[in-house]
């Protein structure tokens, strides 16, 4: 259900939920978000699953570039849910960001909430996904913001776009997925299939009948919508005989970038021309796994759709499958990653803060705890971890945002520390035993308002090196370098690209390798940064900036809505 109405009611809108007018350029666009449980059927079996309004993946959302939604959400399931909107920079509102304990405490059973979600910025594709355990495994969506009426794309006008929504399916209820691997210690339980649209596709039990098509006609341009949606893997994708135009990322556009695959991961989305100009026929298109953590599970599966063009012809028999790169294949997932580029142009240019002054140097590292007589299923009986700076983040009992608005004591710490504890060879093929135990903690870091950071990511081999993709809420941030192998403070920033470099809010930190991002800290609040895998967040690769008020209140963070979810 949704209405849109004129700039009165914006304004009305913004009176009632924040108690100050809203400046109103655009509509506001209101809908209503019912999660409750729906019995779907996969991989021949069929289980109950959280979804949004019965739908799986959810609903679309489309708007346009500076409007303003209402979401109001209904949770009529079991289950404590929160909803984020994924990549929305939510300018001086972190009240409706949605990950739990950071910016709200759960919706929960028989509740209700309405979210007021501020575009500003982003332009292209984003998505939305639960924020609560691991419950965003199907309760997901596509969110598409369009330019603003009156100008249109820095590329030629496609004829049609097509979400396309890569997902993980588990036979078992993810929830007990989540429960059992949090009780046991050790690595979850890896899914039972990749989906594109909701959908396995050809290559596994029952589900060729119910495999995605996109019908195209020759000679046409389509826009297709990537999000990787997937709880645990970064993805290949490619369409058979077909090359890919990458023209945006993270609702931010790029020089067109042509490529046979695309590498995504989780937390991102890509925005994607696809000229259908070959006989017509069928294509599949395929996704399937890059994992380069050694000597740990992975779902080697490859889920396919169809790419079938209009007309009348005799198809072939079996349509041919695209080559993929290996599934561990490091060199091919970031030569692609490293070749996006901002697009720079007077319609959308960037703006790199270039006067640094304030430099982070932030490890991020797969740990783990010992356990009473070496009781758990992590390595020799260890409780597999994960941390930031050496930090294995704690969830407080009520949400940080809260706690910090409100002024209330004992619930984090404000001294997360700028770098790590040690610095050694942090991607060594060894490493003593007591590197392997991060702290505990919650613990913040503090940024006054306008400081331009510099914050370089660096992955560690300790116990499992692989790729973590960061993701930061409430900003988009320049990817100004990366490599792999140990940052170099010295050599490193004299090959930082800040002519172009691609505005990002998720990044595929390499293997055993690092990536300085920039931003200016300029939106008040409390914000989140964690790694999207959701194992290594479940285990702690969390942390949190709270960004402190600026002077005059358009730098202030605006006060909560009435309805905030009670802890």
């Amino acid at each position: 259900m949704m209405s849109i109405t004129k700039v009165l009611v914006c304004q009305i809108l913004g009176f009632l939920l924040l108690g100050s007018f809203l400046h109103c350029q655009a509509v506001v666009r209101r809908h209503t978000f019912v999660v409750s449980y729906t019995p779907y059927t996969r991989l021949c079996s069929t289980k109950n699953i959280l979804t949004i309004n019965g739908q799986f993946p959810g609903p679309t959302l489309y708007a346009n570039k500076g409007d303003t939604l209402i979401v109001d959400v209904y949770n009529k399931a079991d289950y404590n849910i929160t909803i984020h909107w994924h990549g929305v920079k939510q300018p001086r509102y972190p009240w409706t960001d949605g990950p739990d304990f950071i910016t709200q405490c759960p919706i929960q059973p028989g509740g209700r909430f309405s979210q007021r979600i501020e575009l500003s910025t982003e332009e292209g594709t984003l998505w939305w996904h639960a924020h609560s355990d691991w419950s965003r495994a199907t309760v997901h969506g596509a969110f598409v913001i369009l330019p603003k009426n009156g100008t249109t794309y820095p590329f030629p006008k496609p004829d049609a776009q097509v979400p396309i929504v890569l997902g993980e399916w588990w036979k078992k209820d993810i929830i007990e997925v989540y429960e059992e691997f949090m009780r046991n210690g050790g690595d979850p339980n890896v899914s039972d299939a990749y989906l594109i649209n909701g959908q396995p596709g050809d290559l596994y039990p029952c589900s060729k009948s119910d495999t995605f098509k996109l019908m195209v006609d020759y000679g046409k341009t389509y826009l297709l919508r990537l999000v990787n949606a997937a709880v645990e893997d970064i993805l290949f994708f490619a369409i058979a005989n077909h090359t890919l135009t990458v023209v945006g990322t993270d609702a931010s556009y790029t020089k067109p970038l042509k490529s046979n695959y695309i590498t995504i991961s989780p937390g991102q989305t890509m925005d994607v021309l696809l000229e259908a100009n070959q006989p017509p026929d069928y294509y599949y298109m395929a996704a399937r796994v890059y994992s380069s953590a050694f000597n740990v599970a992975y779902d080697n599966t490859t889920t396919t759709a169809i790419l079938q063009y209009n007309g009348n012809y005799t198809p072939s028999s079996v349509p041919s499958l695209p080559p993929l790169p290996y599934y561990n294949d490091t060199t091919a997932s970031v030569n692609f990653t490293g070749s996006l580029r901002s697009l720079n142009s007077d319609d959308h240019p960037i703006h790199v803060p270039l006067d640094i002054n304030t430099n982070l140097f932030f490890t991020v590292s797969v740990n783990a705890f010992p356990c009473v007589n070496a009781s758990c299923a992590g390595p020799n009986g260890s409780r597999l971890a994960a941390s930031v700076n050496n930090i294995s983040f704690v969830s407080p009992a009520i949400d940080l945002l809260q706690a910090y608005y409100y002024h209330i004591s004992g619930v984090y710490g404000d001294k997360f520390p700028d770098k790590p504890p040690f610095f050694f060879d942090f991607t060594a093929d060894s490493f003593p035993v007591y590197y392997e135990n991060p702290a505990r903690g919650t613990e913040v870091k503090v940024l006054e308002y306008n400081t331009t950071v510099e914050l370089v990511f660096q992955g560690t081999n300790l116990l499992a090196g692989t790729d973590h993709p960061m993701h930061l809420h409430g900003y988009s941030f320049y990817v100004v370098g990366w490599g792999l192998g140990n940052y170099d403070k010295h050599k490193d920033p004299l090959n930082y690209n800040l002519v172009d470099p691609p505005l990002q809010n998720t990044i595929a930190l390499p293997k055993n390798g690092w990536a300085a991002i920039r931003f200016k800290a300029s939106n008040p609040g409390v914000w989140l940064m964690h790694c999207h895998l959701d194992r290594h967040f479940t285990w702690g690769m969390q942390m949190t900036f709270i960004v402190k008020n600026g002077p005059g209140p358009e730098a202030q963070m605006l006060p909560p809505p009435p309805d905030m979810p009670p802890c």
